[in-house]
């Protein structure tokens, strides 16, 4: 490989690595329903991406009558049964993941699940055959600005002991796409749930699905010599 590797690979967690969406969605309606409100998909996608406080308020919005954490708590709960009976991957992240491992590329999980949530995720993935998937886990309990403010993935490079700017991050949303572009690190867009811009700040793939580190180390390049 002649092109220069990334320090290390930020990884958005849901709708990224896993397809954990629907989970939420599902949560997030039997919640809103619960007291009587009315929840629709499309309401959910205007969520996605966002951090939970930021959702709780909307659902509070909605009639929940519950504080912002304990809506949180609630979610979590109902989005952590469904974890447990099955993981989905999304296309691709399974196999980027395992050949950045042996390509000895640094990676961290950058998400803004709460830490129960993604501890559970990163289990399951160890399960599943991939060995210390991470180094570092920087979830929504451990920061005070949510994406799309670029608090979450300065942090994951600061714990990785690496330059930002020497990072790529990769997302599936507006918001997370928004974190990952003001933070400094090269990003890259996975559109999932919901459509992504297309701008000069960031690359735009269809899907993970057979793309390599070399994919990875040529969009690094391009934008150290643009």
């Amino acid at each position: 490989m002649t092109t220069r590797l990334p320090a290390a690979v930020l990884w958005d967690m849901d709708g990224t690595i896993v397809d954990t969406e629907p989970y939420w969605m599902d949560a997030e309606i039997a919640l809103v329903e619960s007291f009587g409100g009315t929840w629709t998909h499309e309401d959910a996608l205007t969520v996605v991406g966002q951090g939970l406080w930021h959702t709780a308020r909307v659902m509070r919005s909605r009639g929940v009558v519950l504080t912002d954490d304990e809506i949180i708590e609630a979610l979590t709960a109902r989005v952590m049964e469904q974890v447990r009976e099955h993981v989905p991957w999304r296309p691709g992240a399974r196999d980027l993941l395992d050949a950045l491992k042996h390509a000895g590329v640094k990676t961290a999980l950058v998400t803004m699940s709460m830490r129960s949530l993604a501890e559970l995720v990163v289990e399951a993935i160890r399960a599943d055959g991939l060995d210390t998937p991470f180094e570092v886990v920087v979830s929504g309990d451990d920061v005070e600005h949510a994406k799309p403010h670029p608090e979450p993935y300065l942090t994951a490079a600061a714990l990785l002991g690496v330059d930002i700017a020497d990072c790529i991050a990769i997302e599936d949303s507006e918001p997370g796409l928004a974190s990952a572009i003001a933070s400094g690190a090269v990003s890259i867009g996975v559109p999932h749930m919901v459509p992504l811009s297309s701008a000069p700040t960031h690359h735009l793939w269809p899907s993970l699905d057979g793309r390599t580190v070399a994919d990875l180390a040529t969009a690094f390049e391009s934008e150290l010599t643009r």
